[in-house]
């Protein structure tokens, strides 16, 4: 099988040293990457987030201002990201189409909701010394600033960026310019999981938090329902395509027993399928958060009525 060989091959990468490829951005005795664009801000939130974490819990109490799992849910994301763009996955996605899209989607719908979810800004604040909180968060809430966050904390405004991102990416003169340009390269890494950053964060925090649960819920079912739909459309089209969209992408596919198109259409499986399916689980998620929500405000309104 084209996949269970492009996984022994990613295994075989991480475990040995490989020659020189002639990329810039990657060492070339092991063919992991070190780009300091992409690495210096994953350990600056790194690290702040474990400084603002250690003085939350020393002011407060272990598990308190930030939960254990949110504390586990970051680092799980952050080591996902950091592997994702540094391991030889990174290497392989700029030769295999197939490769490309297991490494966006980890960055998209594994690592961002799991960052999402661990609600960093309150650690990162906390980071900072006391002395300069007050004025970050005066800072923060500047016209300049609110007014650009307002509009794109919204769930619509979040999930149209999302999908922007996504649609515009596989776009073939983008996609092939940041083949081609490595700061283009590092731009459509950080446009993908900036996005979906922002869309999970929004499902799970966003506008409907002033807001019964009941609604904030239902406007994720329905924010979800429309990226399953828009990409599972891009998968599809990838897949059933009867031209190769980037002649680039599918250098090494012959390594693999496949032609270049196969490869483009094994990646648009990828899309389809796999993240759908995990789309489709976080929207189970929420509508389970939904209807119990739901059941308990029916049966509260009961109470009520028969006392």
């Amino acid at each position: 099988m084209p996949a269970l060989r492009i996984t022994i091959l990613l295994l075989a990468l991480l475990a040995q040293p490989a020659l020189a490829h002639g990329l810039s951005d990657v060492d070339t005795g092991s063919l992991w990457s070190y780009d300091p664009w992409l690495l210096a801000p994953l350990y600056a939130v790194g690290i702040a987030f474990y400084i603002g974490t250690q003085r939350l819990w020393r002011q407060a109490g272990g598990g308190r201002g930030v939960s254990f799992r949110q504390v586990g849910a970051f680092w799980t994301g952050w080591l996902i990201t950091a592997l994702a763009t540094t391991s030889p996955l990174h290497w392989l996605g700029e030769r295999l189409f197939t490769a490309h899209m297991v490494e966006h989607e980890l960055l998209m719908v594994v690592a961002a909701p799991l960052m999402a979810y661990a609600r960093i800004n309150g650690p990162l604040l906390w980071s900072l010394p006391s002395s300069l909180r007050p004025a970050a968060g005066r800072f923060l809430n500047l016209p300049i600033l609110a007014v650009p966050w307002h509009f794109i904390s919204h769930p619509v405004s979040a999930t149209a960026l999302h999908g922007a991102a996504l649609w515009a990416w596989h776009v073939p003169p983008l996609y092939a310019w940041a083949l081609e340009n490595p700061g283009v390269h590092r731009f459509q890494h950080i446009s993908f999981f900036a996005t979906a950053l922002l869309f999970w964060w929004v499902l799970l925090y966003g506008r409907g938090q002033d807001r019964s649960s009941r609604v904030r819920d239902g406007i994720a079912i329905g924010c979800l329902f429309i990226t399953i739909l828009h990409s599972g459309v891009l998968g599809a089209l990838l897949t059933v395509s009867p031209r190769l969209w980037i002649p680039a992408q599918g250098a090494l596919a012959g390594e693999f027993g496949l032609s270049p198109l196969e490869d483009q259409q094994l990646a648009g499986i990828l899309m389809w399928v796999p993240m759908g399916i995990l789309y489709t689980g976080a929207a189970l998620f929420f509508a389970h958060r939904w209807l119990t929500a739901n059941d308990a405000h029916t049966r509260l309104s009961l109470a009520r009525n028969a006392g």
